[in-house]
């Protein structure tokens, strides 16, 4: 499969983008090599491949959930400079 100068212009008039002469060359090259390489990959034999999500093995670095203690409401609220009712005040934005 490959991809003429008027498909590039085609598919830049559809995306409301202007290219010049030059880098419609440019893409047009571009997009036929990666198709190319794209049709490399599909003649590899992959019968008996399992498909995966990612080219190296990784594991999650998770760390284990456990319960701590948190803030009190009162140490939260030490250092606003206004509270209302246990709770932050800001000012109002919306009318």
């Amino acid at each position: 499969m490959t991809i003429n100068k008027k498909e590039i212009e085609y598919i830049a008039q559809l995306a409301h983008l202007k290219f010049s002469p030059r880098e419609v060359e440019a893409f047009t090259s571009d997009l036929n090599d990666i198709l190319s390489y794209i049709d490399k990959l599909n003649q590899v034999d992959t019968i008996g491949v399992e498909p995966m999500n990612h080219a190296m093995d990784m594991t999650n670095a998770f760390r284990e959930d456990v319960v701590t203690p948190s803030l009190t409401n009162e140490a939260s609220l030490a250092n606003a400079p206004e509270t209302h009712g246990g709770s932050f005040q800001v000012p109002k934005i919306i009318e």
